[in-house]
């Protein structure tokens, strides 16, 4: 049974949504920061740190569990309900991150997994709950312009394959051929890079 503490504003919404019964959440909020040369999820966007655009827009939502792979420098998410999964070892690539915040998942008995990335900001409410319609319990993913990307959906059936990846390219090879739901090439921006936030406080306003 998921055991991840939901908040009480998404409780009397998780029983008219049963596409997210069983369903996880996992933030993967644990990256080096080494493109943007400092902690980027803790940088200021619209007045909050980067990681709680994300994070609150997916905390409104009746995920059955969420779990956010955490480096050292990330804003608490606890208040948000999620379940801190520490990042080990520090500063391990993204598929590292992938891996253990689906382990958790799995340990909890999640009968699929939805991913999604600290440093996308500006991904809206209303493709995540497209994406979990969509879903046929095998994998979807979201595009834009022609990039196949998080947020993404995995069933259990790909658990495995999913916390025996290596390297930086998370779940990427596991997305090969996957039906993908479009996104606004603008609302899926990375913040990658110093230049990138300046981009997505335009955006904001």
């Amino acid at each position: 049974m998921i055991r991840s503490p939901m908040p009480k504003s998404a409780g009397k919404t998780a029983a008219s949504e049963p596409a997210f019964t069983g369903l996880a959440l996992v933030l993967l909020a644990g990256g080096q920061s080494e493109r943007f040369g400092s902690p980027k999820l803790i940088a200021p966007l619209g007045g909050k740190p980067l990681a709680l655009h994300a994070a609150e827009m997916l905390a409104a939502l009746p995920f059955a569990g969420r779990y956010a792979v955490i480096g050292p420098q990330v804003p608490d998410l606890g208040a948000l309900g999620f379940q801190p999964v520490p990042l080990d070892p520090p500063g391990a690539p993204q598929a590292r991150s992938l891996a253990l915040g689906v382990a958790a998942a799995q340990a909890d008995g999640a009968r699929a997994v939805l991913v999604a990335l600290a440093d996308m900001p500006l991904v809206p409410r209303a493709h995540i709950r497209a994406l979990v319609a969509a879903f046929d319990g095998d994998r979807l993913a979201s595009s834009a312009a022609g990039v196949t990307m998080p947020p993404a959906v995995f069933g259990a059936q790909h658990f495995a394959a999913l916390i025996a990846l290596g390297g930086d390219r998370g779940g990427a090879s596991l997305l090969r051929g996957a039906p993908t739901l479009p996104l606004d090439p603008a609302l899926a921006l990375d913040v990658d890079r110093p230049e990138d936030l300046p981009r997505a406080e335009a955006l904001l306003q």
